[in-house]
């Protein structure tokens, strides 16, 4: 049975109808053209328009922020070499004075242990950062459990930070 053979019985059934039917299949026909369109070629195109305003303004937000990154990066390189003493000082005085008696630290090698007991998420932070800038120190390894406390939530384990050669 081919196609045309198939569809004739349809033609016979489209030539009886009376012309005001033939238009309002016509309009549906029409109608749902217009929806096929829409939905599939108009609609999504004018969702990203919609949306890209707010997608360039989060964008822009987050290059300036890769930008402030960046030129905190480059403030680290220019500074001066700090040397293994100086470095394990600073980590020191940056470990008694942000996370005071929730913290010990440790040295073996050109490593420093630091464990942690009930330290507060914002003070490791800032510890953190100060290791990072001050001690010119790297984290190497961390194992860290999140418990919860009366003030919030709190972190316990130990960290094991990178020092400058000596």
């Amino acid at each position: 049975m081919s196609l045309v053979s198939a569809l004739e019985p349809l033609r016979a059934h489209w030539a009886r109808l009376p012309g005001r039917e033939k238009n309002l299949f016509r309009l549906a026909a029409l109608v749902l053209l217009a929806f096929v369109v829409w939905q599939f070629s108009l609609a999504p195109g004018l969702a990203t328009l919609h949306t890209a305003e707010a997608q360039t303004r989060a964008l822009e937000a987050q290059m300036q922020q890769m930008q402030a990154m960046q030129a905190q990066a480059q403030a680290i390189e220019k500074q001066p070499a700090l040397g293994f003493d100086e470095a394990v000082r600073a980590l020191s005085a940056a470990t008694k004075q942000t996370l005071g008696a929730s913290a010990q630290l440790a040295m073996a090698g050109d490593r420093a242990s630091v464990t942690l007991k009930d330290a507060s998420p914002e003070a490791l932070a800032q510890w953190l950062v100060q290791a990072r800038v001050n001690a010119r120190s790297f984290l190497v390894e961390a194992r860290l459990v999140r418990g919860t406390a009366a003030a919030g939530p709190v972190w316990s384990g130990v960290l094991v930070m990178g020092l400058p050669a000596r």
